[in-house]
């Protein structure tokens, strides 16, 4: 198989072991990708941003393909257990894959919105292991083992360390593909970071034949794609992610499938509601087949059809979404971003916002929204020629300071028409 790729040109999968690509490209599940946006409402504020989770799970599989070649360039003194086999390429290449496949309608927001709707890693889990699903029975005709092992894997768990961290973890394949794509899509290059020569500076940490190594980085070669990469990483979300038109568009969504949840929790008959969503509604398990029925389309047309329903305010934020008439935003600083200042900003958007006969629920709200691009905890490792491997932070004076750092942006949310008053009330607050 050979594809046309806007970020990495030619890109192909044409060897034995990358039969398995071939396979699950063509199933139910992986074809359904083509339907969910990669950045959900990204393109309300950045309008090249229509690429889909079917062309990031193909990049995934791709830069999977370039990391078990480097990783295979640099296992020659590890015993041969702890080497990448064909069975564990096939399997890691399977994951990266497949890691996306769980997700709903426009990307994460849909998630958090209704009930205690699982979120997308449970329903990857489960479309992985399910027999009735194409990708189940395209893994079992190569193994019968290879669900158990590729979902392991999409979890992070992997008998080498190496091999589950490059599926979940700091410098994943994932997170290696959508940068770099989320930057074409969007025409910005803050995500626009040296694949080839982070690939390049990987090594295999020391170890012993009694434990599996971990990847670690050449400090004389590799520590500049490093930090570019979470770089890249801090200033994707400062700039698009967190984006104020994505985040007011996400949180408009979000409150009216909370809205139309509620209303169908409580017996109204909303027009058009998918099975998938009526059941998580019902507080009732949802089947696997009504949630895979669901995607961006499928949401769209709901959401147009509840633009007339009987609850006048669910219809008015339905049709401001698909109007792209979205909410304003003020972004709080200081004391009135912590939790006490924002819910006395909430208080008085809401009381104006009833005086005016607008909807306390759905026409004022608060965004808060977060990221840390460099958690604490357990860190990659950097080699150097001479003397011990060292710590990423310890090594990297830009990292040092990035380290357990959280980016955060606070924003009250509310419809143009109440902007002025809003905005001086909060000001004098």
């Amino acid at each position: 198989m050979i594809l046309r790729d806007p970020v990495f040109g030619l890109v192909s999968f044409e060897s034995d072991e990358e039969r398995i690509i071939r396979k699950l490209v063509d199933t139910a599940e992986v074809q359904r990708l083509r339907r969910v946006r990669q950045l959900g409402v990204a393109s309300l504020a950045f309008p090249g941003a229509e690429h889909t989770r079917f062309a990031h799970a193909i990049g995934a599989a791709f830069v999977m393909k370039q990391l078990i070649a480097r990783l295979r360039s640099i296992q020659g003194d590890l015993p041969f257990w702890q080497r990448l086999t064909s069975d564990r390429a096939r399997d890691a290449l399977a994951a990266a894959m497949l890691h996306d496949t769980g997700h709903g309608p426009l990307s994460h927001l849909f998630e958090d919105a209704i009930g205690e709707m699982p979120h997308h890693e449970a329903w990857t889990e489960r479309i992985i292991l399910d027999p009735s699903t194409d990708v189940h029975r395209a893994l079992v005709s190569e193994d019968p083992g290879m669900p158990a092992r590729v979902a392991a894997l999409v979890r992070g768990e992997h008998p080498l360390p190496y091999l589950a961290n490059a599926v979940s973890g700091t410098f994943d394949v994932d997170r290696c593909d959508y940068l770099l794509r989320d930057a074409h899509a969007t025409g910005v290059r803050y995500g626009v970071f040296d694949l080839d020569w982070l690939l390049r500076s990987l090594r295999m940490m020391p170890t012993d034949e009694t434990s599996a190594p971990g990847l670690a980085i050449d400090g004389a070669k590799g520590l500049p794609a490093i930090e570019a990469f979470l770089i890249a990483r801090l200033f994707m979300f400062q700039q698009v992610y967190l984006h104020k038109a994505t985040r007011s568009a996400e949180w408009m969504i979000r409150a009216v499938l909370a809205r139309a949840a509620l209303r169908v929790s409580e017996g109204t008959r909303l027009p058009g509601v998918p099975s998938g969503i009526e059941q998580a509604a019902r507080g009732g398990e949802v089947a696997l087949a009504d949630y895979l029925d669901l995607d961006d389309s499928v949401l769209t047309v709901a959401m147009h059809a509840w633009e007339s329903c009987s609850d006048a305010p669910l219809g008015d934020l339905t049709r401001r979404v698909r109007a792209r008439k979205l909410h304003k935003t003020l972004e709080l600083f200081g004391d009135q971003a912590t939790e006490s200042g924002r819910e006395r900003c909430l208080s008085i958007a809401r009381e104006l916002a009833k005086a005016k006969g607008f909807d306390p629920d759905l026409h004022v709200g608060i965004d808060v929204a977060s990221d840390t691009p460099f958690p604490e905890g357990p860190e990659p490792m950097v080699v150097f020629a001479k003397g011990p491997p060292r710590r990423l932070s310890e090594v990297s004076f830009l990292l040092s300071r990035l380290v357990g750092q959280t980016l955060s942006r606070t924003r009250l949310l509310f419809v143009p028409e109440l902007r002025d008053e809003i905005v001086s009330a909060v000001a004098s607050e």
